[in-house]
């Protein structure tokens, strides 16, 4: 095996493992983060390497029908300042109903996000979103509204390929399918 081919076959058995792992012990550690006084609403999904601040957890209200998708890091607590005056500074963090966060994004000490919000995936949160926002960018900002984004997507998927993917592994051939009908494109999945 060469050089390149063993560091390809451990990142594979490395990224199993932790998905493994991450699975094994997603329970329980959101399971901590309420004991720790993290409120958490109804039908919330927590994809891997999510980051809930487990140093200021109480100060953390999540509601219901929240996705955050992997490796989000929300955090309650800002020590930057430890060295210089003693003090972290502290604040609450609300997310409303119905959010979806996106891949890699951060949300800030002190933050609100309202019902009904999309947060681009990288984007840094570092001011409260209204209802009914997408917001993407470092810092994150309003790019529209839900109702003109969702538009958007419901017009892109009159002309993009939708695929039923309710399957629960997808065969080669349906991979084969599924790349086919998207060219150079982008598609949908049910």
């Amino acid at each position: 095996m060469t050089y390149r081919g063993y560091h390809i076959y451990m990142n594979i058995i490395m990224s199993f493992l932790r998905r493994l792992c991450y699975s094994l012990l997603y329970t329980d550690l959101l399971q901590e983060h309420i004991k720790r006084g993290l409120i958490v609403g109804k039908n919330f999904k927590m994809q891997n390497e999510v980051i809930i601040d487990p140093t200021c957890t109480w100060l953390i209200e999540i509601g219901d029908n929240v996705t955050l998708a992997p490796r989000v890091n929300i955090l309650a607590h800002d020590a930057s300042m430890k060295k210089h005056l003693n003090y972290a500074r502290i604040g609450k963090v609300k997310i409303g109903d119905r959010v979806f966060i996106g891949a890699g994004a951060v949300i800030l000490p002190g933050v609100t996000i309202g019902n009904n919000v999309v947060v681009g995936a990288g984007s840094i949160v570092s001011r409260d979103i209204a209802d009914g926002q997408v917001v993407a960018g470092n810092p994150a900002r309003v790019i529209c509204t839900l109702d003109d984004f969702l538009e958007r997507k419901r017009n892109e998927m009159m002309v993009c390929p939708s695929i039923d993917c309710k399957v629960l592994a997808l065969t080669d051939e349906m991979k084969k399918e599924m790349n086919a009908k998207m060219k150079d494109n982008i598609g949908y999945i049910i």
